[in-house]
């Protein structure tokens, strides 16, 4: 696994991953996707030819839509994989074939949804629990694009939102041990019903609470450190590009 990459104490009860992971990324309103701006210049470097990775989340459901209606009226021949169960049965459902990551090489043009975006474009992911299969697609692809609407710009990563660990069940005691040592503090993530929510790999993930002062470097090392950790939502040198949807006018900053 690549470096560049709110709760109380870790004391919850020990998880039984029996619980399948539900959608935390309903599909987005029915506004048509030529209308979306933010969408639109994401599609815009798409052409024919192209592998095209699909990110995860609301924002990529978005322009998975403005995509299929782009393949469609273009007729581009491209090839599609995807970060998630969810975003592959989504694409789907507007007649877009997903293929197998597993036997590309490369991938030229990835696009994903952020949870922040800090001023050096490092961004924070993992609220949908995907973070492991879309580092995996950003480390292969030639372009990474992460789009955001500006209420996720923000100072620092963890300034909104806890960063999710994904790790491996059969660890979890361990593993939530040397996370209190290191100062982490977090829950386990359940789904609705209350049961531990499992990642497509089957890993159960922890949110911890990221504080001011904390050496973000220093920590993606230190968890990629750890035996049974899978992975962590620091991806801290994987965007080449940010597009930021200020009410409809789309700031693109790069790296």
């Amino acid at each position: 696994m690549s470096p560049s990459h709110r709760g109380s104490a870790l004391s919850s009860p020990t998880p039984q991953p029996t619980a399948k992971p539900t959608d935390p990324h309903p599909a987005p309103s029915a506004d048509a996707p030529e209308h979306d701006a933010l969408a639109q210049a994401t599609i815009a470097p798409i052409e024919s030819g192209m592998i095209v990775g699909l990110g995860t989340g609301r924002t990529a459901k978005r322009v998975i839509r403005a995509l299929a209606e782009r393949i469609k009226s273009k007729s581009l021949d491209v090839t599609l994989v995807s970060t998630s169960e969810n975003s592959a049965r989504y694409a789907a459902e507007f007649g877009l074939a997903v293929g197998d990551f597993s036997g590309l090489e490369r991938v030229h043009y990835l696009f994903d949804g952020a949870d922040e975006v800090d001023p050096n474009c490092a961004v924070l992911k993992g609220a949908g629990g995907a973070m492991t299969r879309e580092r995996m697609v950003a480390w292969a692809s030639d372009r990474t694009v992460y789009m955001v609407d500006q209420s996720k710009m923000v100072d620092r990563l963890g300034q909104n939102h806890s960063l999710a660990v994904a790790i491996m069940f059969f660890g979890y005691a361990s593993i939530r041990g040397r996370l209190r040592e290191m100062g982490l503090s977090g829950v386990c993530r359940r789904d609705i019903d209350g049961k531990p929510f499992l990642t497509d790999n089957g890993n159960v993930i922890i949110d911890v609470t990221l504080d001011e002062e904390r050496d973000l470097e220093e920590l993606a090392r230190n968890l990629n450190d750890i035996p049974g950790v899978i992975d962590h939502g620091l991806f801290l040198h994987e965007a080449d590009e940010i597009l930021v949807d200020r009410e409809g006018e789309i700031e693109r900053i790069t790296r």
